[in-house]
Formats: structure tokens, sequence, C-alpha cells
């Protein structure tokens, strides 16, 4: 069964602090643009007017599926356990963006098919060897939910317990961008067509393909649970069509909400986690920054249902946490702005005049 999570949206009573300290930087109003609205919710998430990011923590959740047996990727399962040790061994692209921007990483394995070798970086909550192929039978038991929810709740109570005040999430599982379609799916009540895409670069013929096998699984489930998906509970879907590390993930944006802490949302997959855990519970979202627009289709309505304005907008498709530790340094910098940046008052500097009246019409003579 579920985790039980209290989830309390942060207080507004600093946001007119907040508010205030941003318009009486050294700037005119509103020139920072999406850096100020950065400054402003790290504020009000972390409740005080000079938030810090400063001890990062990249968690990275890989585990495997079992649909992959139906042909929904270009690349075979052993890629998964060879990308974790690429990732431990440093040299993927989350590896190497993280040893730039001094962020530690860390990679849990929570359902990957294969026995990995033990490494420093990496931390094994194994829930099973792979789930399901859900095109034929349910993803995971309703003990393996929990298993997977608790595996990225640990996580996060390892990080905090460290010190860390911003957590950034990414993923790892040859299959999941199916896998995250097909929960995007049953959670908005969207057609298949309209949430899958590319994944690891799948011509029209396997988009089409990935689009069908979704639908037969939701079929399958719903004649197996007797009930339309649209009556599912979260235990029920994440049972029925989840993936390990995408359950992972959620629960861990659960508990960072329930603890108060930032993070940063990577792209399509890591949002559909975000959707499932807001299924949970509502409140987490406020926690959440967005740190880029993927390049996967389904992810500009996903973005649009969660209303998010995200940091970047670079065409990544990539996932493994690549986009939420490519947007860090902005997030730094909203801090920096907010905490170093000199107000009117400091500096020495005039403010806007706010009784001149803008003149219009204005009659612009050549000589």
């Amino acid at each position: 069964m579920f985790t039980s999570f209290s989830i309390q949206a942060p207080l507004t009573a600093i946001d007119s602090t907040l508010q205030q300290k941003i318009d009486n930087k050294t700037k005119p109003l509103g020139s920072l643009g999406e850096i100020e609205g950065l400054a402003f919710q790290l504020g009000h998430i972390q409740q005080t007017s000079s938030p810090d990011v400063s001890k990062p923590k990249m968690i990275v959740f890989a585990a495997d599926h079992g649909v992959v047996a139906q042909g929904i990727s270009l690349f075979p399962q052993e890629v998964t356990p060879q990308m974790v040790m690429n990732f431990l061994q440093g040299g993927a692209a989350v590896s190497v963006f993280c040893q730039q921007h001094k962020v530690p990483l860390r990679v849990v394995d929570v359902g990957v098919n294969a026995e990995l070798e033990a490494h420093p970086l990496l931390g094994v909550r194994k829930v099973a060897y792979a789930s399901q192929d859900f095109s034929v039978q349910a993803a995971m038991t309703g003990d393996q939910v929990a298993l997977a929810l608790q595996a990225g709740v640990d996580e996060v109570n390892l990080a905090l317990d460290e010190g860390v005040n911003v957590l950034m999430f990414g993923e790892m599982g040859i299959g999941n961008t199916c896998v995250s379609s097909c929960m995007m799916t049953a959670l908005m009540g969207v057609s298949p067509e309209n949430c899958v895409g590319r994944g690891t670069g799948l011509d029209k013929a396997g988009v089409s393909h990935k689009a069908q096998i979704i639908q037969a699984s939701l079929h399958r489930a719903e004649q197996d649970t007797g009930l339309p998906m649209s009556q599912w509970t979260a235990q029920t879907l994440a049972e029925q069509v989840g993936g390990f590390e995408i359950i992972a993930m959620a629960g861990a944006m659960l508990q960072s909400a329930q603890r108060q802490t930032a993070f940063v949302v990577d792209g399509f997959i890591c949002t559909v986690a975000l959707l499932f855990a807001q299924k949970v519970a509502p409140n987490v979202v406020a926690y959440a920054v967005f740190s880029h627009q993927s390049n996967e289709q389904a992810h500009t309505q996903l973005l649009a249902h969660f209303k998010a304005q995200p940091v970047l907008s670079l065409g990544l498709r990539l996932g493994e946490g690549s986009g939420a530790i490519l947007a860090y340094p902005l997030i730094q910098s909203a801090c920096v702005f907010l905490n170093q940046m000199a107000s009117f008052d400091s500096a020495g500097v005039a403010e806007a005049n706010s009784t001149i009246e803008p003149k219009s019409n204005v009659e612009v003579k050549s000589e």
C-alpha cells in the first residue's frame, strides 16, 4: 500500500516581502524575466527571502520494463545496465554535466535486469529484475508498488539528512518512454497517439506500433480490473502500467515536498512521474521547478497541464536528468540575484519616477 503523505503548500505570508525585495533590485521591474520568477519560487518554497541551493544532489533511478518484449524500443534491454555502468564511470551526459557543475550524482537500481557491480555512487534498492510485460499482465504487484515508492522516499531522506537543499531527478530504463506514455494516457484520459513519441529514435511506424501496444495494454488492464481507467486509483494505475523507476521518482518527489524541499523536474518521463505524484498528493506540484521543455510531443501537453514555465527549451529528449542539471546554473543565478544584487537603497541609485506619465503619439522630426 501507499506510504501516507501529508504535504502542505508553502505559506504565502512571505510572498509580499519576497516580491518587494525582487522589485527593489537595481533594475527595471521585471527585467530579469523568468529569473525573477525562479527566485520568487525558491524563496516561497524555502520560506525565506534569501534562498539557498548551494547543496544540490542528482538522483537517477534505473529499472527495466517487461513491455520491451513487444518491440517498442530500438535498443535491447541489455542497454539499461550498460548505461547505468556508464553513469557510474562518469561517461554519460548527466555524469559529465554533474562533474562540470560539481553536483553529486547517485544512481539507484530499483529494477535493473542484471546484477550490477558495487560502486560508491550506486544505491541498490532493487524491487525486482524488471517489471512484467503490461501488455499481457499487470506490471507489478501491490507490494512492489510500495517498495518502489519507498525507494524514492528513502533516497530523499538520505540526501536531506546529509544537508542537501535542492534535489534533481533523472531516470534510465529502456522502454520507459512507452511506460510513461501509457501512464499519461491513463492519468489524463488522452489518446495514446497524443502521448507517444520517438523515444530513443523510433520512426513513424515504430511510434504507431508503440501507440497500439499502449491501447491494447490499457484495454487488457480495464478488463482485468473490471474498471475503466478513469476510475483507477493511483495504486491500481501503478500496478497495472507503472514502471519501478517512475514510481520511485514519484516517491522521491512526494517526500521532497513533504520535507518542504524544492526539486527539479527533468523531461517527459520525469514529468509523468510528477503527474502520478500529483494524483497521490496534489500539493506536491508547489515544490517542483520545471527544468526544460522536451522535444517529445507529449511533454508540451504536460507542461500546459501544470501551467509550467520551464527554465530551458533546447530541443532535448535524452532524459537521465540531463535537462535538470543543465538548468541548475540558472537556478543558482536566481539565488545569486536575490541574495547579492544591490537594491536601489544600498547602491544609492534613484528609482524610476512613478509620477511621470508616459508620453504617447510623440512626433519624431528628422533633421
